[in-house]
Formats: C-alpha cells, sequence, structure tokens
C-alpha cells in the first residue's frame, strides 16, 4: 500500500500540491489525470522519491518494491538490452553481480562458500534463474526481436528503447509500478499487449497517460489532480468524465428534485457497472462501483476549448486524386503504390508502422515535398486547413503577440477583421483577457497547438488534415478535438496514437506499406479485428 500523508509541494508562489492526503492499494489500477502542467508526472516523482515534498510524506509497505518508467533514454547506452531489462529488479541485478564477482575471486574462502550460497539461494527466491530468459520473453511480446537482446542500448532506433525500458518496468513483477505515458511511441499491437498485461496486473499500478482508449482499458480508479488536491474516483477514465458532465448538468439545473437527480445518477452508474463486465477487469471494476457514493460524484473544474471547423463551401465531386505516388528516405522506402480518391463525407485514418511515412505523405500532398513517383491532385472546390506533426516552422523568428500572429492567417475572403473578431477564435482555444498578449515565443508545445488549431478554424476549410492531432494536448483539449472532428460536415484525413480518436473519426482505413497501400471502408476497430487484412499486412511489411 502508498500512502499519501499531508504532502504539499511549491516553487515559489506556485502551490503544485497542497496538504494532498490520499491512499493506493493494491490490486487497483489508478488514472491519474489533470489539465497540462497540473503536476501529475511531478506527483510520480514525489512517490518514487526522486523529488521530496516541502512537507508531508509518502509511506509504502515495508519489503514491497516499486519500478518506475524510466524517461531518460541514454541512461543504459552501455548496456545490452536484455542486461538493461534486468537491471530493473536492482536489488536482483546487486546480488548477481556480488555473486559473480565472489566465483572469479582467485582466493575463494570458506567464508565466501557461505556467503555465496546465502546469495545463491536469495538469487533464486528472486527468480534470478529464469531472469534472463523472462526478460527475453517480454522483450519478445514487446516486439523487441531476439536479433536485437545482445546488442547495446545505444545501437537501438529511439522507439526500440522505449520499449526496452518499459520492459525494465515490467520486469519482475514489482509491487508497485509507476508509468509516466507509456504507450508513447508504441504501435497499437503492442499497446493492446500492455493493456492486457496491466488488466491481469494484481498490484498497484499508477499510469499517466492522455490516451483516453488506454485509460478505459487499465484503470479501476482515477486520481484527478486539480486545483492543488487530488481526489481518487472509482472507474476508468471514462466513467469520471461523463459522471463529471452529468453532475454539471444537474448543478446547473436548479429546478429539478434532488430525488430525480440522485434516480438519474444510480441509471447512469447501472448502465456503466453493466458495461464494465465487457473489461478485461470488470470483476474489479463492477464491485468498486457497486459500492459507491452517489455524493462522491463532483463536476469538473476542467476548462473545454471550443473546437469547431466550419466549411465556406462544400466539396465538389473532385476531392484529392492520388496516383501511383510513392516516396523513399535515405534508401528506405516509406511507400510505394499509393493510389486512391477522396470522396464526400470520407473520413480517412491514414496509417503506417512507420511514422514517417504518414508525416511524409501529409507533406507531399501539402506542397511542402515532393513523392519520387506518381503524382497528386486537389479538386478546385477544395480548401485545406492542415496540422503537421511539427509546426516550427510558423513560430520561427517570430515573436509576436498571439493576435498579430493569428492576423497574418485570415483569409483574403474575410472583410472587417478587427480585435474581437480575433479574440473570438483565440478564446474558444482558451487564450482569454490578458494572454492575447503572450508572445509566442514563450508558448508551450501545447499552447502551439491550440495556436494553430485557431488558425485551421479561422481558414473555414471544407478538408483538414491532422497530423497527431493529440500531441501536446491535455485530456480536455483531445476530448474538445475529437468531439469537433466528429461534427466536422467535411472530409477529413488524419493520423493520430490516440485509439479512441480513430475508432469515432474514421469511417475509412489507408495504411501505407513500404510494397503497396491498404484501403477499407470501415472502422478502426474493424481494421484490426479482420482476419484477412491482418494476414495482407504481414505480408506487406514482411522483409
Amino acid at each position: 500500500m502508498i500512502s499519501v500523508n499531508n504532502v504539499t509541494l511549491a516553487y515559489g508562489k506556485r502551490v503544485l500540491f497542497d496538504e494532498v492526503n490520499i491512499q493506493f492499494t493494491k490490486g487497483n489500477c489508478y488514472g491519474i489525470i489533470g489539465a497540462n502542467g497540473a503536476g501529475k508526472s511531478t506527483f510520480l516523482k514525489i512517490i518514487s522519491g526522486e523529488i521530496e515534498p516541502n512537507k508531508g510524506s509518502v509511506d509504502i509497505t515495508p519489503g514491497e518494491r516499486m519500478a518506475v518508467l524510466a524517461q531518460n533514454q541514454f541512461a543504459f547506452d552501455e548496456y545490452t538490452v536484455l542486461n538493461t531489462v534486468m537491471m530493473g529488479h536492482k536489488k536482483m541485478w546487486e546480488v548477481m553481480h556480488e555473486k559473480d564477482a565472489l566465483y572469479m575471486k582467485e582466493d575463494f574462502s570458506e567464508a565466501d562458500g557461505i556467503r555465496a550460497g546465502e546469495l545463491e539461494h536469495e538469487f533464486g527466491e528472486m527468480g534470478g534463474y529464469t531472469a534472463e530468459s523472462d526478460a527475453a520473453t517480454l522483450l519478445s511480446e514487446l516486439g523487441v526481436k531476439d536479433s536485437y537482446h545482445t546488442l547495446l542500448m545505444k545501437d537501438l532506433s529511439a522507439n526500440l528503447k522505449v520499449r526496452v525500458l518499459l520492459a525494465q518496468a515490467l520486469f519482475g513483477n514489482p509491487d508497485i509500478l509507476l508509468l509516466d505515458e507509456p504507450t508513447n511511441n508504441l504501435d497499437v499491437e503492442t499497446i493492446s499487449w500492455l493493456e492486457n498485461f496491466l488488466a491481469d496486473y494484481q498490484n498497484i499500478v499508477l499510469v499517466v497517460s492522455h490516451d483516453r482508449h488506454f485509460l478505459d482499458a487499465v484503470c479501476t480508479h482515477v486520481a484527478d489532480v486539480d486545483r492543488s488536491k487530488i481526489k481518487i474516483y472509482t472507474g476508468n477514465y471514462s466513467f469520471w468524465y461523463e459522471s463529471s458532465q452529468l453532475a454539471a448538468r444537474q448543478m446547473t439545473d436548479k429546478n429539478k428534485k434532488m430525488e430525480e437527480k440522485r434516480k438519474d445518477l444510480l441509471d447512469f452508474i447501472a448502465r456503466f457497472s453493466a458495461n464494465a463486465s465487457k473489461s478485461r477487469q470488470a470483476t474489479s471494476r463492477k464491485k468498486a462501483l457497486e459500492k459507491l457514493v452517489i455524493e462522491d460524484i463532483q463536476p469538473s473544474n476542467r476548462r473545454y476549448p471550443g473546437i469547431i471547423f466550419k466549411q465556406e463551401r462544400e466539396v465538389g465531386n473532385e476531392i484529392l486524386k492520388v496516383e501511383q505516388m510513392g516516396k523513399s528516405v535515405d534508401g528506405r522506402t516509406l511507400f510505394q503504390n499509393a493510389h486512391f480518391d477522396v470522396h464526400r463525407n470520407d473520413k480517412i485514418a491514414v496509417i503506417s508502422r512507420d511514422p514517417l511515412a504518414t508525416t511524409m505523405f501529409y507533406e507531399i500532398i501539402n506542397g511542402k515535398a515532393t513523392p519520387d513517383t506518381g503524382k497528386f491532385e486537389w479538386g478546385t472546390t477544395i480548401t485545406k486547413a492542415y496540422l503537421p506533426n511539427d509546426n516550427a516552422e510558423f513560430f520561427k523568428g517570430n515573436n509576436d503577440n498571439l493576435m498579430d500572429w493569428l492576423r497574418q492567417f485570415v483569409p483574403p475572403t474575410v472583410k472587417d477583421v478587427d480585435e474581437d473578431f480575433l479574440r473570438g477564435f483565440l478564446g474558444k482555444m482558451l487564450f482569454s483577457g490578458d494572454e492575447i498578449m503572450k508572445k509566442t515565443g514563450v508558448l508551450s508545445g501545447g499552447e502551439k497547438v491550440r495556436c494553430m488549431v485557431s488558425k485551421m478554424m479561422l481558414q473555414n476549410p471544407n478538408v483538414i488534415i491532422l497530423d497527431e492531432p493529440t500531441n501536446h494536448l491535455d485530456l480536455e483539449s483531445i476530448i474538445a478535438f475529437n468531439d469537433g472532428v466528429i461534427s466536422f460536415g467535411g472530409v477529413v484525413l488524419f493520423t493520430t496514437h490516440d485509439h479512441q480518436f480513430m475508432q469515432t473519426v474514421a469511417n475509412r482505413i489507408i495504411e501505407l506499406t513500404p510494397k503497396a497501400m491498404i484501403d477499407r471502408l470501415m472502422t478502426f476497430d474493424e481494421y484490426l479485428a479482420d482476419e484477412r487484412v491482418k494476414q495482407l499486412r504481414e505480408e506487406m511489411y514482411a522483409e
């Protein structure tokens, strides 16, 4: 068990946590949620002991082992992949090295023999004799091939390093597992494996993630970081979000009787509890929901952006035609034989196992790169708005205030552009009051994305192109973005690692591969479950 007692942490006048008192118990997975900057990652560092609070303490049941997903990809560069994973069990790693050092002594004494025997017993108790095979199995399940296991970490690509560090955290069944954005740089198959692994996990898990589908799949509880406090709610993220929205609506309905409000909440809990039976964590989650006290449900204090894309004109019959397009970079084939037409009402998820392939495709159709083969053509009725993965060029060498920055993107067809007009678009993205005078040079990653979305809405597009739109955004902005794209009446081409965004928006999937493209009219979950598609995908990526 983890007990957090009166924990307070402040940096100057900024108070992150004020007298926080909560407990985390065995058998539960807690999703740590909160707005960007609320202190989610900092809280995990307080739990792990990396950061000392100004006041209060964190008490852990004696003898329990904690594992933390390492964030520094270069910390283990001089170790092999297999050894890096085994180092996740620090005590076992130390015992192994002390034992091996004793056996290497030339003057091995009787005392050394006794000590070696003690270490052998301790090593066995910790599962040391199967450690190497256990680590290898874990790596393989996370998509790290056997041929990489003996390489040094410094010789791996960044996305493989992330998987090795995740294996390190999971290795040896720790009593407490702290995971900060564990799904970053993982493909959908690996994320699914991790969801199943954590759903079956019997110990304590604390996880920070912006992936709603992942939080829903693994969490039994939500720990909400808000206004310098942390409150734990029963249920996964969707239950917390929907119940808090219901509570907020009830709060504004002053004419509704208390008993009717209570009945609405009970009905909501009953429906959600029934849905929990579909989850891998059905038993624990359903039992927890049945014990839920109605008064525990509180409205959220979060602010949600207003992301609304309006078409100045509808698309015509000719939208986008792509013919036999291919692209390679540094001798690596990203994709080839891409050949398709975009139609009215298409909301196309463009996917690939190589993230550079989708980014390069978007850069090509937006005129920022050229294909090696093939061509593309946009229809004459099209007005595009593009959210690139890397938005640095829009802010480079520019230190305007937000209002002047946005003014330069006003379409020529728009007349009478005054301060209130621009404030309206910035206000939708939660830039209010004096914030619109903030200089672009001091913006955070999330603030830059919100500026880019303001720019897109300003353009009144009938086609929107989104390359990883949820990067740098908090959950509130992701939900608003997701809803805005669902409601948009035009055409959408997009790529995202957010499973729920993908599933709720896309009605067509196009996968770019090194050999050809796959094109299916279906939802993302249907695409992943289709056995013929699975076989075809393996053929397309086979070396």
